[in-house]
């Protein structure tokens, strides 16, 4: 395969015309049939107006007067290096999707019912921990307390509509997790050399997302699409012999002493709907709980499971015109461009670091609570991303030092005030404030230029009585440095809802480089386990995971 760069095309232009460059760029005969798709596809917008779409393809096979061409002919006989360096062509192994060879289903694993591995949650990484372990053979029992995700939109919508909370499925638990009422994002961070990120976005294809998000230099899915392809990865699961229980939570993990250590032997399970409660023996329990399974972590901390505090954010949403934003990045090309992102940071003079997050174009601002008489937002786009407002997170890192120091769940008792305030001072409702009387301390009274997109109702209140000083002048200051590189950013009219407190988990579950806690069999998994942040690096340990446990089933895994 060769992998040919830098091919560049203007908004206006078709991808058709990449086919002639290729050609062209390789010195191949105007009649050539090539074999090729894209491998990435970027945005740039550095010189405006000049903007362009810059590709990367790679070419699989050439054809010349009816003859397959070696492709590295083509790169050692007709191209010079000082050409190929220019160029920015090479030779470019298939990435290998699954490097860890994972066990093949037909293996007889002898399966008892306490044998097969059991999941708690099903956002990303539960659903990709039950992906493949189906996938091996192993018919996995999945228990999650919220509702299959048709029911679960249904009860999201009907709590926006009417305030009406159900914290057992809401927008932070239900199939699909968190991630299924957001941007439905899949840029990441984390750095992958097994493969696994190119195997999850192979997956989303697979079941419904779009081919595009395979090459895209910032993928996404959109919450109106995302909970159609998690709901078709369930049903594959199913097929493989997996089961899924909904409207089911742990309220227990039971024990037993093996020597000088713990092991897991069961788990205690009510369902929601009934109040049913029963026990369920396992040997290996996957706790992939997200970020706010806040009563299943203070389970965890009776049980004396080894935890400790972590570090994570706290803040407001903030609405910009997404013409704004574009206009910003594009320059006059804005009106036939896709609704553009941005990233901001900045360090204030107290050293606090003030900095965007889970940015959603032609977003929503979303009333994402989960507990009674507490309020937390966040954000989500549709695919289109075409609501007419820009928002983000705008957060400051908050460490033990600045919620206390007593014990493991401090973080997670910090962020329930944070939420209590927010719910006290909205009446119950989302609170709001322009960005200049949240400078200047006071309540606003009407909107400017910006109208909210919020799901949800909402009311005017003073955010600083919810954040308190040392947040609020933080995110002042730092909003005031992000104009600096955004001309305007810092508009009066922008809007502030809040809170956003559910950034990541505020508790890490300790485990060992086998992915697994000091309870022999419990693996501490994603998100709300402190080992990710969004549903890339979810689905990415989700998998990771999966392999361990199956090493459990199988002598030899290559991880």
């Amino acid at each position: 395969m060769i992998r040919v760069s830098q091919l560049k095309l203007k908004p206006d232009e078709s991808e058709k015309k990449l086919k002639n460059m290729i050609i062209h760029t390789l010195k191949l005969p105007a009649d050539a049939q090539i074999e090729w798709k894209i491998f990435k596809k970027s945005l740039d917008a550095r010189h405006k107006p000049d903007i362009y779409y810059v590709y990367s393809v790679d070419v699989y096979n050439v054809i010349i007067s009816g003859k397959n061409i070696a492709l590295n002919d083509i790169i050692e006989g007709k191209i010079t290096k000082k050409q190929k360096h220019k160029m920015q062509i090479k030779n470019a192994s298939m990435a290998c999707i699954n490097e860890f060879d994972f066990p093949a289903k037909d293996v007889n694993y002898s399966l008892d019912s306490h044998k097969r591995p059991v999941i708690a949650g099903f956002g990303p990484a539960g659903i990709f921990a039950a992906l493949k372990l189906a996938e091996a053979g192993l018919k996995p029992i999945v228990i999650e307390r919220g509702e299959p995700v048709d029911e679960r939109r249904k009860t999201v919508e009907n709590f926006w509509n009417t305030g009406e909370l159900d914290t057992e499925s809401n927008v932070q638990f239900g199939e699909g997790g968190a991630g299924t009422f957001s941007d439905g994002k899949l840029n990441t961070m984390i750095k992958d050399t097994s493969g696994r990120i190119r195997c999850m976005l192979e997956t989303f294809v697979e079941f419904g997302a779009d081919p595009s998000i395979l090459y895209i230099n910032k993928p996404h899915i959109g919450t109106d699409v995302l909970g159609n392809v998690v709901s078709s990865i369930r049903k594959h699961i199913i097929e493989l012999g997996g089961e899924i229980r909904f409207n089911c939570k742990i309220t227990d993990i039971l024990t037993i002493e093996k020597n000088s250590y713990r092991a897991i032997s069961g788990i205690k399970i009510k369902n929601v709907k009934n109040g049913e409660e029963y026990e369920l023996a396992c040997d290996n329990l996957c706790l992939a709980i997200g970020h706010s399974a806040r009563d299943t972590f203070e389970m965890l901390e009776k049980r004396n499971i080894n935890m400790t505090a972590k570090s994570f954010a706290v803040g407001l949403r903030l609405e910009h015109p997404q013409s704004f934003i574009n206009y910003n990045a594009y320059g006059d090309s804005a009106y036939k461009m896709p609704a553009a992102d941005y990233k901001v940071t900045y360090q204030t003079e107290a050293g606090r670091g003030v900095y965007s997050f889970c940015m959603c174009p032609g977003g929503y601002v979303v009333n994402a609570s989960s507990e009674k008489n507490m309020l937390a937002v966040n954000g989500m786009s549709y695919s289109g991303r075409n609501s007419g407002n820009a928002n983000s997170a705008i957060i400051v890192t908050v460490t033990p030092d600045d919620y206390g120091n007593n014990g493991a769940l401090a973080g997670m008792y910090y962020q329930r005030e944070l939420e209590k305030l927010a719910y006290r001072y909205g009446d119950g409702n989302v609170p709001v404030q322009l960005l200049e009387d949240f400078r200047q301390d006071r309540i606003s009274t009407g909107f400017g230029i910006v109208t909210p997109n919020i799901k949800g109702s909402y009311s005017f209140a003073n955010l600083r009585n919810v954040l308190g000083t040392t947040i609020s002048d933080s995110i002042s200051e730092g909003v005031k440095g992000f104009a600096k590189h955004i001309k305007g950013f810092d508009m009066e009219d922008a809007v502030f809802s809040g809170v956003e407190s559910r950034t990541s988990s505020p508790v890490r579950i300790i485990r060992n480089e086998n992915c697994e806690s000091d309870i022999k069999g419990l693996f501490p998994c994603g998100e709300g386990a402190g080992y990710a942040g969004g549903i890339t690096s979810a689905a990415v340990d989700g998998m990771k995971v999966a392999e361990r446990i199956a090493s459990e089933y199988i002598k030899k895994v290559t991880i």
